[in-house]
């Protein structure tokens, strides 16, 4: 399932366009704080820090329903509510309020400072506060963003610190997926309160592979043809990555054997390119500086992954328009290509998308799948081990194997980061990429 992502923007325009109204949906807001934290709690006495905006007023409402349940619940807050909503939600909270600055920390902390709205960072007394009674407590759970997160970048507008479970309320937002929030949110949990949530911006959820036809044959579920350069290592891990992913029939252009290739990859001299049965081609794993081979590729009329050296040496992204490709570029391969433009890593990627007419895989640990006509996908958190050599290579020739295999440009990208991610986990932390082509 592909979950929507809202930006604040989008998510206030949701809220107000919900037919049950704002007060409700502050009401099944708190309802849902207060559930997770009996669910992932058990009752734990509970200290709920609340903000003066709408974020606050939900806190007020989660207190009173764990207090209705028997939990023993103190509120501090920041500042007085602000908003009408949070002034109603207080009103019904009959226990005590007590200043941010004389809480005193309890098993369980509910942060309910800040919200999506925050536009500057906490005061730094707020902070250290805050940070003090998270340490204090057994778990902390963050009421749809840690407080001190920008929602739309995911950047960090004042220090955070980790909690154990971030409740989002109605819909993800961006920071949920992106560096360097995304540590601090801990698991994350998607609290349904009853919003019509649409987004051209989603998490990448588990993908639909092409199935295999009764009379498949090696051609008709897709050839894969790679170009190999100055280092075969890499472009023989992208092969045996798209073999591994469905491909046919995978080919390798090389003028001298490869060696640790699986003998059903072909190897030849030919680059062949004009063979109207090629499903994708692929090129930059290894490829080193040699930009006649990229110029070759670009002049077939095949669908095309362009990975690592290649990305470098395309020059301008205007040159990849019409190409049908899709481009996989690690941070400083972005930069090289796109330059240092303004604006988050999401509007980034979707503004080179834009450019170069490609499908753009931003990869890091907080990989970004960007289409030309405005769809962005959030890669599901990946375990931090994919950090080694050879791991993009294997995902070059996921997404290649995909594409030969009939998929579009970014729903193969997507479904080969999914993929991607999970091998990852089924590795293990001792993993190569080596062992990643064992786990697909």
């Amino acid at each position: 399932m592909n979950r929507p992502i809202l930006t604040a923007a989008a998510m206030r325009a949701a809220e107000q366009a919900a037919s049950c109204g704002l007060a409700e949906l502050m009401e099944r807001a708190g309802h849902s704080l207060a559930d997770a934290a009996l669910r992932f709690s058990g009752g734990l006495p509970t200290l709920i820090l609340c903000g003066p905006g709408n974020n606050g007023g939900d806190g007020y409402v989660a207190g009173r329903y764990l207090a209705e349940r028997g939990v023993p619940v103190s509120i501090a807050s920041l500042a007085k509510p602000a908003s009408d909503l949070a002034r109603g939600a207080r009103a019904q909270w009959k226990g005590p309020v007590g200043a941010l600055a004389d809480a005193q920390p309890a098993p369980l902390l509910i942060d309910c400072l800040f919200g999506t709205g925050l536009k500057r960072g906490l005061e730094a007394s707020v902070c250290e506060t805050l940070s003090d009674l998270a340490a204090a407590s057994n778990l902390a759970i963050a009421a749809d963003l840690p407080s001190g997160v920008e929602a739309d970048s995911g950047s960090l507008l004042s220090p955070v610190p980790a909690f154990d479970l971030t409740l989002a309320l109605g819909a993800l937002k961006p920071a949920h997926r992106l560096m360097p929030a995304m540590p601090s949110m801990g698991r994350l949990v998607l609290a349904d309160i009853g919003i019509a949530a649409t987004s051209d911006w989603h998490e990448i959820g588990e993908p639909a592979l092409p199935a295999i036809a009764p009379d498949a044959h090696k051609y008709s579920r897709g050839l894969v043809h790679a170009l190999a350069g100055a280092m075969p290592g890499a472009i023989a891990l992208a092969a045996t990555a798209a073999a591994r992913s469905g491909a046919g029939y995978v080919r390798v252009s090389t003028s001298k054997p490869i060696d640790g290739l699986p003998l059903a990859v072909v190897q030849t001299g030919d680059a062949q390119l004009g063979d109207p049965r090629i499903g994708c081609i692929l090129v930059g794993p290894g490829l080193g500086d040699l930009p006649q081979l990229l110029t070759l590729a670009l002049t077939s009329r095949a669908p095309k992954v362009i990975d690592a050296d290649a990305i470098r040496l395309v020059g301008e992204p205007e040159r990849l328009k019409g190409q049908d490709a899709v481009i996989t570029p690690h941070a400083g391969e972005f930069g090289a290509l796109f330059g240092d433009g303004p604006g988050s890593k999401a509007e980034q990627a979707l503004a080179a998308a834009r450019a170069s007419g490609a499908v753009v895989v931003y990869k890091g640990p907080d990989t970004l799948v960007a289409a030309p006509d405005g769809r962005l996908g959030f890669a599901p958190p990946a375990p931090a081990w994919l950090a080694t050599a050879g791991t993009g290579d294997v995902l070059a020739g996921m997404i290649a194997a995909f594409r030969a295999r009939g998929m579009p440009p970014f729903e193969a990208a997507c479904a080969a980061v999914w993929l991607h991610g999970r091998a990852a986990e089924r590795a293990g932390p001792g993993m190569t990429a080596d062992g990643l082509l064992d786990a697909l």
